[in-house]
């Protein structure tokens, strides 16, 4: 067992804390605001992640887990401290690290022996030097600063941290080695590595995941835009080029831009990052541009659609995540799309499974929420799909035209297939493939 205090309950520390305590470890998270540490106290979960609540119940109920706005009392009793903090875009782009060396700064005046401080935040190449220096401004005691980037995908973050492809480790001290490897051993018994390096690269490492996988998401949405152009089909490309083991299945399904907390993020801070360093990333600044217009590539359509007449029209919208599984709306592509259609004066009905409060509390949008996937369709002209939630993927078509104005949808996650569209007598515009145009007598 060790001991160990996570500095941060938000996404990444919330399933890090949770999820140490799971291997039979002493967690103590801590954070700085009252309120929800008492609701975490209280066995509220802020955030909505599959299975989550189950681990975070049994380490409660178990006194693995436990939850304070007590820095000092949480570090001293610990011998591993993770800094999940924030890290958000400035104006530039580059990563503001204020949160993380300022937590630093504190621990410095704080240590009372021998410690491993492990930045867990996606942070930019240097960052754990910086946090040395912070540290050491006030310590009296030894320690050792460790990089240790996450990788994890929201939906199903669990299982990625209880089973992960591999751990990084980004370490220049032999004592801090031999801590992380004891921790992580209950992670990699199956046999999946440590890869054990320097701190810059492990820092590096995990932007370039993410850029890597931002570009291939770009790249696939630029061939299904061609698609369109030409002819072809998509989901047949998709097909065609998946299958090379070079290039592998996914993140090659094209849709309507990525977002979230990580992609956005982390591909504009690797930018900049090259700015700073006199390096310009070409391919990233395209692969900004075509995610920022990928985001509202239905829009053109869907506003020609609806005609002169916006202001009496309503679009129906499936899905405010920025992906399923999710209650994230960070650089959700369907908030972009309801700001623009507001703008345009059209009126917008919404549901998600899990993302809809968050929508209303932090956009407050002039936008009528429903807590029904169907009741959202009621008198709509068109329905507008922007995340793929599996209960939307086999609705009920016959009941879905009953309630809309019109049969018409846009799908920004190419659902359905398009035979079955027109079979259906829908008119149905996806990503990468022909437009369905219903027949007249299967109109509704």
């Amino acid at each position: 067992m060790l001991n160990i205090a996570v500095v941060g309950t938000g996404y990444v520390g919330l399933v890090t804390g949770t999820c140490f305590a799971e291997t039979g470890n002493h967690v103590v998270c801590v954070d700085i605001d009252a309120s929800k540490v008492e609701r975490l106290k209280n066995g509220e979960i802020p955030i909505y992640e599959p299975h989550l609540d189950v681990l975070f119940e049994r380490n409660i109920r178990e006194g693995r887990l436990h939850f304070t706005t007590d820095l000092k009392a949480a570090a001293e009793a610990a011998e591993i401290i993770f800094l999940a903090l924030p890290t958000p875009p400035g104006e530039d782009g580059s990563a503001d690290l204020s949160y993380v060396l300022g937590v630093a700064f504190e621990l410095g005046k704080i240590l009372n022996g021998y410690k491993v401080i492990v930045d867990k935040s996606t942070v930019p190449v240097g960052t754990a030097e910086q946090v040395q220096k912070a540290i050491a401004q006030n310590a009296r005691h030894p320690f050792d600063v460790v990089s240790n980037p996450e990788f994890l995908r929201e939906g199903f973050a669990v299982d990625d941290f209880l089973k992960p492809d591999r751990v990084v480790v980004g370490t220049s001290g032999e004592r801090a080695r031999k801590v992380m490897e004891e921790l992580y051993k209950p992670f990699t018994r199956q046999g999946n590595p440590i890869l054990f390096m320097d701190e810059r690269s492990a820092e590096l490492t995990k932007y370039a995941a993410n850029a890597f996988l931002a570009t291939k998401i770009s790249f696939m949405n630029e061939i299904a835009n061609f698609c369109e152009k030409v002819g072809a089909d998509v989901d047949m490309v998709r097909l065609g080029i998946g299958s090379d083991t070079r290039i592998g299945k996914r993140f090659l399904f094209p849709g309507i831009g990525y977002g979230g907390s990580c992609f956005p993020k982390d591909v504009q801070a690797l930018a900049r990052s090259g700015v700073e360093a006199g390096y310009e990333f070409r391919i990233l600044k395209s692969v900004m541009k075509v995610n920022d217009r990928q985001k509202t590539i239905l829009l053109g359509p869907l506003l020609e659609y609806l005609g002169q007449q916006l202001t009496r029209s309503k679009v129906a919208i499936w899905g405010l995540a920025f992906k399923p599984d999710t209650d994230d709306i960070r650089e959700a592509p369907a908030l972009y799309m309801i700001e623009h259609l507001l703008q345009a004066g059209v009126q917008v009905s919404a549901y998600d499974p899990e993302a809809t409060e968050n929508v209303r509390r932090q956009k407050g949008y002039h936008v009528e929420y429903c807590t029904d996937q169907y009741d959202v369709l009621r008198d709509a002209d068109a329905l507008l799909i922007c995340t793929e939630w599996s209960a939307f993927r086999n609705p009920d078509f016959d009941r879905m035209a009953s309630l809309m104005k019109s049969k018409a949808i846009f799908d920004g996650r190419n659902l359905y297939e398009t035979a079955r569209m027109k079979e259906l007598g829908w008119l149905y515009k996806s990503i990468g493939r022909q437009t369905v145009a219903p027949n007249e007598n299967n109109q509704a």
